[in-house]
């Protein structure tokens, strides 16, 4: 059973300051000791995406001249400003001056400046930054919230210029066991069980989105364990056993294999996906209208081919409720007589012509 934590993070602060705020700076140091939150900058980040300028500027004290430079890149970046070269080299001369000195901002400036630099074209400038950028972060900030942000953007990369196997290896470089964020391992899992399934390995591939599942559960981001619970579901149907162990021990039990060894063999148990599927269902957002509702059509085709069609009764005789036109047509191949069809038919042609 995964225990669900209370939310933790940047977004409580905010809420937390807009319930008992304002507040002076020295009560929101409190607020932030007692959340044992390590940094002011993401909670300012956090404070200007989140449109909270008057605790932004109260906790201004607070940071740093390097933060201060940061916040500016963040604010322009915010703003729609395409054109952040010359911020990125003034903010990283702000951390690399002896009297303002600051390695792990440097680290997540490198950072910024190869995205820039990837965005522009530059991909050899850009794969130089990022690699440094990661390099130092794990050297002076290991698993904090820039060097995770660092190893995926470095393995995005990867996957942007067709290197699934290098990709592959930086998810692997963020362990389960690190300290790293549940989100950041739930994105990572996501990323490896894709390209694993797409090398053939079953095993693997299922075993990455079982714990992408979990760790976006216990992060609270729902539809990233939606997106997990699908893709596991997808991925296992075919590999049903009753002698198959719970999958929580196959996952704990997995280890690196030798050349030698053979490949674990793909087996879950139906209750491993009577409770993912359940989940999943049950976390769906309620109703079946809006332009675009993806966890629904993945729910939807999984509840087809598990035969399991129950939680969508309502679903299937309202084709007037649909308005999103790729549900429709999951909608009309899950249909079960010739006039469901048919009436699926004419709600997604007119889906289609709107």
């Amino acid at each position: 059973m995964t225990n669900i934590e209370s939310p933790k993070g940047p977004g409580v602060f905010v809420s937390r300051w807009r319930t008992e705020g304002p507040v002076d700076a020295d009560v929101l140091n409190q607020w932030k000791d007692e959340l044992d939150w390590p940094s002011w900058l993401s909670l300012a980040e956090a404070a200007l995406l989140m449109d909270a300028p008057e605790l932004l500027e109260v906790m201004t004290v607070h940071l740093s001249k390097g933060e201060q430079a940061v916040l500016g890149l963040v604010r322009r970046r915010w703003l729609g400003d395409t054109h952040l070269s010359q911020a990125i080299e003034a903010a990283l001369s702000v951390v690399r001056d002896p009297e303002t000195r600051d390695l792990a901002l440097e680290g997540r400036l490198r950072m910024e400046r190869g995205l820039v630099r990837f965005e522009a074209g530059d991909t050899e400038g850009a794969e130089e930054d990022l690699t440094w950028a990661e390099t130092r972060l794990k050297s002076v900030a290991k698993a904090s919230r820039d060097h995770d942000l660092s190893l995926l953007n470095k393995a995005a990369y990867h996957m942007a210029q067709g290197e699934a196997l290098m990709a592959l290896q930086v998810y692997g470089d963020i362990s389960r066991k690190a300290g790293h964020a549940h989100e950041t391992i739930a994105i990572s899992r996501l990323g490896a069980s894709r390209i694993r399934n797409a090398l053939g390995h079953h095993f693997d591939a299922g075993r990455h989105a079982w714990n992408a599942h979990k760790h976006a559960m216990i992060a609270s981001q729902i539809q990233m364990a939606i997106e997990a619970g699908s893709l596991f579901l997808d991925l296992a149907i075919e590999f049903q056993s009753n002698d198959a162990p719970p999958m929580h021990v196959q996952v704990e039990e997995a280890r690196p294999l030798n050349l030698e060894d053979d490949p674990p063999i793909f087996s879950v148990h139906p209750n491993d996906i009577q409770q993912v599927f359940d989940w999943c269902v049950e976390h769906l957002e309620p109703g079946w209208g809006g332009p675009e509702r993806p966890a629904l059509r993945a729910m939807l085709t999984i509840a087809h081919r598990l035969g399991r069609m129950e939680p969508f009764t309502d679903l299937m005789s309202q084709p007037e409720a649909v308005n999103d036109p790729m549900l429709a047509a999951v909608a009309q191949a899950c249909s079960d007589s010739p006039e469901d069809t048919e009436a699926w038919g004419q709600r997604l042609a007119q889906l289609t012509m709107l």
